[in-house]
């Protein structure tokens, strides 16, 4: 089976999945932040080498208050935990603009970094208050700073993290758009669509996706 070097999943569904059972949205999260766990640990034991949730978008703040501070609580628990039980074979870096973060997330996903910096294994890349039209406006900001010439391999590395591209991007519930993520890293990606919900979504589900990608041609306009 060939195994992607890079998976980007969209991490979609989680108020569905309580809505179905008569819970609180915020218990949806919770169990979403579960998979998150465990999709790494699987994604780790199968040889990827990059892994990609798009976990809170610049668009997810125009959700009621209430639900936005539920978020960031259980982001500083999930936080808290690659802290308190890190994995040393995971190194966690984050894609993030850090606008409107508030400054105990942003002290945490610093804590979060230099702790995991040294890690072997699996790169896990957040994508936290992210947006893809943001990043690129960032990233041409940056190449006017710093004086560069305007080439793919600078502009690049004007990104939050210059990664490889994905070769796999994963939706799951159903879904099929990108909905403002890695507009710039997915021109040749691979796209793997579930009716699955997030908090469903578990390691049978990312070896599905897996043998999925195995039996693609992929061509890179050749």
């Amino acid at each position: 089976m060939k195994i992607p070097k890079h998976i980007a999943i969209i991490m979609d569904g989680n108020g569905r999945w309580a809505k179905a059972r008569g819970l609180a949205r915020s218990k949806g999260h919770a169990e979403g932040a579960r998979s998150v766990e465990i999709i790494a640990k699987e994604a780790k034991k199968l040889g990827v080498k990059y892994l990609t949730l798009y976990a809170f978008s610049t668009e997810n703040w125009a959700r009621p208050k209430a639900e936005i501070l539920s978020l960031m609580n259980l982001l500083e628990e999930t936080l808290d935990k690659f802290l308190n039980h890190p994995d040393k074979e995971i190194k966690i870096i984050f894609s993030s603009s850090r606008r409107k973060l508030p400054q105990k997330i942003l002290n945490k996903m610093k804590q979060v970094e230099k702790s995991s910096a040294k890690n072997k294994g699996l790169t896990l890349n957040l994508a936290i208050n992210y947006g893809s039209r943001q990043e690129i406006l960032e990233a041409i900001s940056k190449l006017q700073e710093k004086g560069l010439k305007p080439t793919q391999s600078n502009f690049e590395k004007c990104l939050y993290n210059n990664l490889p591209d994905p070769d796999l991007i994963i939706r799951t519930s159903g879904e099929q758009r990108l909905s403002n993520f890695l507009l710039w890293q997915a021109a040749y990606s691979e796209f793997y669509f579930t009716k699955t919900l997030w908090p469903d979504f578990r390691e049978k589900e990312l070896l599905a996706a897996i043998e999925d990608f195995s039996s693609r041609q992929r061509r890179f306009g050749a």
